[in-house]
């Protein structure tokens, strides 16, 4: 199974929870400021393909501003 992960980066806020708590490690921290001044978190688009759906991201985030799709191959 396939996932895709989306991040509001006006949303998120940075914590860094979801790069400690995904287990392919293709979220980062970013490096470019959003709008209220923190350094959001982004997956890294070569690696979006290990992305296996598990959603752990999604339900650590304290903002909910992560979203994750499943594909059923």
């Amino acid at each position: 199974m396939k996932g895709k992960i989306k991040i509001d980066s006006e949303l998120c806020k940075g914590c860094g929870f979801c790069v400690i708590t995904c287990p392919k490690g293709i979220i980062k921290l970013g490096t470019t400021f959003n709008n209220l001044g923190y350094l959001p978190a982004m997956v890294i688009d070569v690696d979006m393909e290990k992305c296996t759906g598990c959603m752990l991201c999604a339900e650590i985030c304290p903002e909910i501003a992560i979203e994750v799709w499943q594909e059923i191959e």
